[in-house]
């Protein structure tokens, strides 16, 4: 009975290189489609922010969905950041490990590498969250610099913003895990329209959840959505002075969201590639 518990820490401390060589081999891989990656991160948020706080401005056209006195530009940025890392993780990890779990059947080789199965999904979920963290960091600066209003950010605590920033950065990883262990490539098309389009106009990205105070149901029916709180913890570290929800809230929200949706990545990982 000794031997086998002597024996099972080396064990795992051999499951890091085995690990770390799947990481090194996609961060390569990402690294050759680097000109990809930045064009399918950025082109969604930085078109938005282009139509309606550069061009609606300059041709006289408002859209006000807050505080009067503050930009559009300066509500809406947490928000696209958020959902630049969300389309990131998605991309990342969603896309590839449907096609990769369906028609292909490349993932096999990793399956049959010398680690539990449930590392490998692990893997794909810690690496979808390092590009998500790149997607955010890629469309911040350049969702600030397009609009024709000022944009008003304040970092008020930067330990508030790294966790914000980690806890979304696998909330989307755990995300695109879950949605491409779920979903078959011949239903890739429905995802979107039937998943991530609204998660994305239904995010409190385009305004702050507190907004949707009138509409009473919609404010509370949007809480299962976790690019709510991914918009609105950016919100509480990037423009505190408008509304957000309390840090708490968010930061809490993500981190379960991160363990139900990474739980039902992982099992759905395992009973796709053992199947």
């Amino acid at each position: 009975m000794t031997e086998p518990t002597a024996q099972s820490p080396r064990r795992r401390t051999g499951y890091l290189p085995v690990l770390w060589g799947m990481a090194l081999r996609d961060l390569r891989v990402l690294r050759r489609n680097l000109a990809p990656f930045i064009t399918r991160t950025v082109m969604n948020p930085l078109l938005f922010v282009f139509v309606f706080t550069f061009v609606f401005p300059r041709i006289g056209q408002t859209f006000q969905p807050g505080p009067v006195g503050v930009s559009y530009a300066t509500i809406v940025i947490p928000g696209l950041v958020a959902v630049g890392m969300v389309f990131t993780g998605i991309s990342a990890v969603a896309l590839p490990l449907s096609m990769e779990l369906g028609g292909t059947r490349e993932i096999e080789d990793r399956v049959l590498a010398p680690v539990p199965v449930e590392l490998v999904a692990v893997e794909k979920l810690l690496v979808g969250a390092l590009q998500a963290l790149l997607g955010g960091l890629v469309v911040f600066p350049l969702v600030a610099l397009v609009p024709a209003t000022p944009v008003q950010v304040h970092v008020a605590s930067l330990p508030l913003l790294a966790a914000v920033v980690l806890l979304a950065s696998l909330t989307a990883g755990a995300l695109g895990l879950a949605l491409g262990t779920i979903v078959r490539p011949q239903q890739i098309g429905l995802m979107f329209a039937v998943v991530v389009v609204p998660i994305t106009f239904l995010g409190c990205v385009y305004y702050p959840w507190a907004l949707l105070r009138p509409i009473r149901w919609l404010q509370i029916l949007v809480l299962v959505n976790p690019l709510v709180y991914m918009s609105e913890g950016l919100r509480t570290a990037l423009t505190p002075d408008l509304p957000h929800m309390p840090a708490v809230a968010s930061l809490g929200a993500l981190a379960l969201a991160t363990l139900i949706l990474g739980g039902v990545g992982v099992r759905a990982f395992v009973r796709r590639t053992i199947s």
